[in-house]
């Protein structure tokens, strides 16, 4: 788990482990010399359920905030094991999460117009800190309010973007036969040697007994 100053590359940050300090930190202690968060959460601390993404035991969040001209750098590591369901043979499995996030907040600004509000959004900003190397921009832009930040909704939804939308038990897995069922990654099924019909088969069947009741 990364959870050390400096680990993320923005110097010697304070460490915070507790799941407040990790989820809620205080906007006065982000400052330019960076904040270092790290913790072991659950997906229920994350605001995940398992309709977004099975979380089997706790993900290992190792985040460094830094503020730079009223804008929040956070980059992070995030590590776990989520469970999955196969697309092809619809087998339940364990596999293993490891990804790197980059995103900025910047404080919500209110206006008095209707369309002022921006509660939610979410879009790409160019964003550059110091030691940033070009093909390293375009990170995720999140607004705040008040006195804290709340990185529970901006890690739920960076666990979820990192799914795989058709997860695989192995990439060469053989799925069910459309026939039978049967899990073909056991072994070859006996519909094989079955001819196969068509979709009209059914009712070509019947046109034809039909006819054959006409003629009598």
């Amino acid at each position: 788990m990364i959870g050390e100053s400096g680990a993320l590359g923005w110097g010697d940050g304070i460490s915070s482990r507790g799941l407040m300090g990790v989820l809620t930190p205080k906007i006065v202690d982000i400052t330019d010399e960076g904040l270092s968060l790290s913790g072991d959460l659950t997906g229920d601390e994350l605001g995940l359920t398992d309709a977004d993404v099975s979380i089997r035991g706790t993900m290992s969040v190792g985040l460094e905030l830094r503020t730079i001209e009223r804008t929040i750098y956070v980059i992070g590591v995030v590590e776990g094991t989520a469970g999955r369901q196969c697309v092809r043979c619809l087998k339940d499995f364990d596999e293993p999460v490891a990804f790197s996030l980059r995103v900025v907040y910047e404080r919500e600004v209110k206006s008095a117009g209707p369309t002022g509000k921006r509660d939610g959004v979410r879009k790409k900003k160019t964003a550059t800190p110091p030691a940033v190397e070009e093909e390293e921009q375009n990170d995720d832009l999140y607004y705040f309010t008040g006195d804290h930040l709340d990185l529970a909704p901006m890690l739920r939804e960076q666990v979820i973007l990192a799914s795989p939308m058709h997860p695989l038990c192995t990439n060469d897995c053989l799925g069910l036969c459309a026939h039978c069922g049967h899990d073909l990654n056991g072994g070859p099924c006996r519909c094989g040697d079955v001819p196969v019909g068509g979709p009209f088969d059914v009712l070509r069947t019947m046109k034809e007994k039909l006819r054959d009741v006409g003629q009598r």
